[in-house]
């Protein structure tokens, strides 16, 4: 009677492994949730900006590395804040995002055209 009481522990712990194994992975929709795929794709136009800024010669290398570090920061941020909601970013979190997005934004405008003397 033992024998059956083990093998049923041992497929329930194995399961529990497996479900949790797949549990942590993000689902294609976890990943294309709507606030974060806004958040994403904005990142993406900075990171193009900064690029056009380097190859135009308005950004020189460590300008573009401090602004690289800034929106990976962000970046690293949102994967954070999805974490912790399910695969998801609040709106609280979005809206957070969005501001450091646009400090950011105005830096890159800023280090590409600074004001004349």
């Amino acid at each position: 009677m033992a024998h059956p009481v083990k093998l049923l522990g041992a497929l329930l712990g194995l399961a529990l492994l497996c479900s949790g194994a797949a549990g942590a992975q993000e689902t294609q929709w976890q990943k294309d949730h709507p606030r974060r795929a806004e958040t994403n794709k904005r990142l993406g136009k900075q990171n193009k900006r900064i690029q056009q800024g380097v190859k135009s010669g308005e950004l020189d290398k460590s300008q573009a590395r401090q602004l690289h570090q800034e929106d990976k920061a962000i970046r690293k941020q949102e994967r954070q804040d999805a974490a912790k909601n399910g695969g998801h970013i609040t709106r609280q979190q979005k809206k957070q995002l969005n501001q450091e997005e646009n400090q950011t934004s105005k830096q890159i405008h800023q280090e590409k055209h600074p004001a004349a003397p």
